[in-house]
C-alpha cells in the first residue's frame, strides 16, 4: 500500500483549500513528513511548501443489539495537511 491512502474532501477543508491552498490526506500511520511530501509531489506534480501531521487514536464504541452489548473501537489513522507553493492546485475530480 502507498503512503497516501485517500484525500479528505469535506466542507471545512474545502474552505481551507480556497483560503490557504491547503489539502488534507489520510496517510499511512508509519509515514513521516518527508515521505508524505515526496508522495504528494510525485502523484500530483505540485510543489509542497509545508506538511502538518496529526495521529488519531480510535474511539471506543458500544451499542445494544439483540444478542447483548457489543463493544469495539474505530480505526486508528493519521492525517496530513499539505500546503502548496504559489498557484499550484490539486484537482481530485479530474480522474472521474
Amino acid at each position: 500500500m502507498g503512503i497516501l491512502i485517500k484525500p479528505i474532501v469535506t466542507e471545512k477543508l474545502t474552505a481551507e483549500t480556497e483560503k490557504f491552498n491547503r489539502y488534507g490526506f489520510i496517510v499511512d500511520k508509519e509515514a513521516n513528513k518527508l515521505q508524505i511530501k515526496t508522495a504528494v509531489e510525485q502523484m500530483y506534480n505540485v510543489t509542497v511548501k509545508d506538511v502538518n501531521t496529526i495521529s488519531y487514536h480510535g474511539k471506543r464504541k458500544s451499542r445494544y443489539s439483540k444478542t447483548g452489548m457489543l463493544t469495539g473501537r474505530t480505526n486508528h489513522f493519521k492525517k496530513a495537511y499539505v500546503t502548496l507553493e504559489g498557484e499550484d492546485k490539486i484537482d481530485f475530480y479530474a480522474n472521474i
